[in-house]
C-alpha cells in the first residue's frame, strides 16, 4: 500500500462565544507523518461527531483539557492501519482511535483498540461505543432500573438515548422517551419499541408528560436539561435516580439563565423525595468495564434485541457544519462523518 502524501485536517481556529460558527475552525493541508518504531499510520474511514466537544472548545476549566487554537479537534474514529511498524498489527487491519478530524495520523498501542470482523465497522462509534458505554452504564450502574419501574430519556432518538431506552424495555421497564419532533417520536415508538414519545417542542409537553407516567417516573436519564427537566421534575417519586451524562441545551450558555434562581426548589425536592442525581464522565468512571460492555451490547445487536440508526454525512469539510447542526438537534440518530472509503 502506497503511502500518502497530504493530511486534510480541520483545526480550532477560534474560541466561539455562545453558538459555534464555521468561523471558529479551519481546513488546511499538511504532510502525512511516518510511523517511527512501535507506531502505526492510521487513515480515518468514520468520524464521530458528538455534543462534549463544545466545552472541548471552551478554555474553561473542565474534566478534560480544552482543545488548542490552531490543533486539531478531538474526536474517536474508525480507522484502517495504512503502514505499521508495531509488530501486533498488520495493514489493513481496522482499529478504534482517537485521531480527531483528520485524514492521517499515527497512533501507537495506547491509543487504539482492534475492532475485528465488525459487520458495521461505524457502530464502534456509536452503539458500541462512547455513546452506547454512556447510555448502558449510566443506566444499569446508576440508574439501577427495575422491572415494572418507568423510565424516562431525554434526546430519545439519538445515540445515548437510544440505547439508555431499549436496555430499560430488556429490564422490563415501562419507558417514555422525549425527542424533537413527530417524526424521531414515530421512530422512538414504532422502531426502537418505546411505549411512547413526548415531542419537547409542545407547547403542553409538562401536562403530556404527566399523562404519559401516571405512576411518576422512577428513573430519569439527564442529556439535555432546560424546559425538559423542568417538565420532569415534579414527576419524580421517591427514591427516584437521575443519572446526568450531558446538559446539551446549556453547551452554548454565555452566562446564567436569565430570571428567579431555582436551585433552593431543587434541593427541596431532592431532600423531600430522597432523589439521587448523580453525574458522570463515561471513561473516567466506566472505561474499565468497555469490554463487559461490548460483549453484552453486541450480542442483543446478533439477537435482535437492541436497533441503532446512523447519520451518516459524507467529507471532512462537512464536520463544522454537522457538528453545529448536532447541537440544535438536527441529526436524525448517530452523526458520523464518513471520511474515506
Amino acid at each position: 500500500m502506497s503511502a500518502p502524501q497530504q493530511n486534510r485536517r480541520i483545526v480550532l481556529a477560534s474560541r466561539p462565544v455562545g453558538e459555534p460558527t464555521a468561523e471558529n475552525f479551519r481546513l488546511e493541508t499538511v504532510p502525512v507523518p511516518s510511523p517511527a518504531e512501535g507506531q502505526v499510520l492510521l487513515q480515518a474511514l468514520y468520524l464521530s461527531l458528538d455534543p462534549y466537544m463544545r466545552g472541548r472548545m471552551s478554555d474553561a476549566k473542565s474534566y478534560a483539557a480544552p482543545v488548542e487554537l490552531n490543533a486539531v479537534m478531538v474526536g474517536a474514529t474508525v480507522c484502517r492501519v495504512v503502514e505499521s511498524r508495531h509488530a501486533d498489527y498488520a495493514e489493513g487491519e481496522l482499529v478504534l482511535a482517537y485521531t480527531g478530524w483528520q485524514d492521517y495520523a499515527l497512533a501507537d498501542e495506547r491509543g487504539m483498540r482492534k475492532l475485528g470482523q465488525l459487520a458495521h465497522p461505524s457502530a464502534a462509534l456509536g452503539v458500541l461505543g462512547m455513546p452506547g458505554l454512556t447510555g448502558y452504564m449510566g443506566l444499569l450502574d446508576i440508574g439501577e432500573p427495575k422491572a415494572g419501574e418507568t423510565v424516562v430519556v431525554a434526546a430519545a432518538s439519538g445515540a445515548v438515548g437510544s440505547v439508555v431506552g431499549q436496555v430499560a424495555k430488556i429490564k422490563g421497564c415501562r419507558v417514555v422517551g422525549i425527542a424533537g419532533g413527530p417524526e424521531k417520536c414515530r421512530y422512538v415508538v414504532e422502531e426502537l419499541g418505546f411505549d411512547a414519545c413526548i415531542d419537547h417542542r409542545a407547547p403542553d409537553l409538562a401536562e403530556q408528560l404527566a399523562a404519559a407516567c401516571p405512576n411518576g417516573i422512577d428513573v430519569y436519564f439527564e442529556n439535555v436539561g432546560g424546559a425538559v427537566f423542568d417538565a420532569v421534575l415534579p414527576l419524580l417519586n421517591t427514591k427516584a435516580r437521575v443519572p446526568l451524562c450531558g446538559l446539551i441545551s446549556q453547551y452554548n450558555a454565555t452566562g446564567l439563565p436569565v430570571g428567579e434562581d431555582r436551585m433552593p426548589h431543587l434541593m427541596v425536592q431532592l431532600l423531600k423525595r430522597r432523589i439521587r442525581m448523580q453525574g458522570f464522565i463515561v471513561f473516567d468512571d466506566y472505561g474499565h468495564r468497555y469490554g463487559e460492555f461490548f460483549d453484552t451490547m453486541n450480542a442483543w445487536l446478533a439477537e435482535g434485541k437492541i436497533k441503532f440508526r446512523e447519520d451518516i454525512v459524507e467529507g471532512l469539510e462537512n464536520a463544522p457544519q454537522a457538528f453545529i447542526g448536532l447541537l440544535k438537534g438536527k441529526n436524525f440518530g448517530k452523526l458520523v462523518i464518513q471520511l474515506n472509503k
